[in-house]
């Protein structure tokens, strides 16, 4: 039994689902799934709660000592970075309260590479953003996830799109999540695992509705098109294996959180 852990995001729940539901073969594994937010994922890590789980990348790099990366179920794209939106343009930035899903989140991570001079950050689950700035709460909120398809039906408009700046600044995939597994577990599950995953990526990409009502009982926007737009940009090439381009990624978005002293 391999206790593992990932987002209520149809990305996450659209490739574990194969091996969840034990519809590819999982060998003589049985994977138990726990279902939260990235954040309370990312804090979970640091007391090595699960075998297996998503983190952010800013979390990973935190806990390297701690897990590996598996080569399948990440999170990397180009155009499918955090965005930042407000109820109307900022004259100045620095002093705005923003919203954010998590001091742990690449999202925050990348926000303060944009704006190292923003302070007044407030931490709250990603599905309260939206509302929250609509409603007044907050002057600006960082949005991930779903949030990019449907900012514009809570009256927002967009401050920066952070994909975008890193795309400019680094013509590389920005690299969000991961999939992590304990150092501690022995080499062969692993690998076993690594592959388990592989294929459960694999299937969910060629049979695209078999996991639909299993995506659908997590999925923050229930709208078919909102999940479908969502899984095309969030589960890619670099979902299916990371390659030399994602590792190049990886190591940019280091290099810079080092430079500016943030990790």
């Amino acid at each position: 039994m391999i206790d593992i852990a990932f987002s209520s995001c149809p990305n996450d729940t659209f490739i574990f689902h194969a091996m969840i539901k034990k519809i590819i073969n999982t060998k003589n594994y049985l994977f138990k799934p726990h279902i939260s937010d990235v954040e309370e994922l990312n804090k979970d890590a640091f007391i090595s709660k699960f075998d297996v789980t998503k983190l952010s990348f800013h979390a990973y790099l935190l806990l390297r000592n701690r897990y590996s990366l598996l080569n399948s179920g990440a999170a990397l794209g180009f155009g499918c970075g955090p965005i930042l939106v407000a109820r109307k343009n900022p004259k100045h930035i620095d002093t705005l309260k923003i919203a954010i899903p998590g001091k742990l989140t690449t999202a925050n991570l990348l926000l303060k590479l944009w704006n190292p001079n923003i302070n007044q950050v407030i931490v709250t689950r990603f599905d309260n953003i939206l509302k929250g700035v609509q409603n007044g709460n907050y002057d600006a909120g960082l949005i991930i996830h779903e949030g990019r398809f449907v900012y514009p039906q809570y009256n927002l408009i967009k401050i920066i799109d952070l994909g975008e700046w890193w795309d400019n600044e680094t013509g590389l995939p920005i690299p969000l999540g991961c999939i992590a597994i304990k150092k501690d577990l022995p080499k062969n599950e692993k690998n076993d695992i690594n592959y388990i995953l592989k294929q459960s990526v694999e299937y969910a990409l060629r049979n695209r509705t078999d996991s639909k009502k299993y995506v659908k009982l997590y999925s923050q926007e229930l709208d078919d098109e909102v999940i479908e737009k969502h899984l095309r940009l969030y589960v890619n090439e670099f979902t299916v294996q990371l390659g030399e381009i994602a590792h190049n990624a990886i190591s940019m978005l280091e290099k810079m959180a080092e430079k500016k002293g943030i990790i």
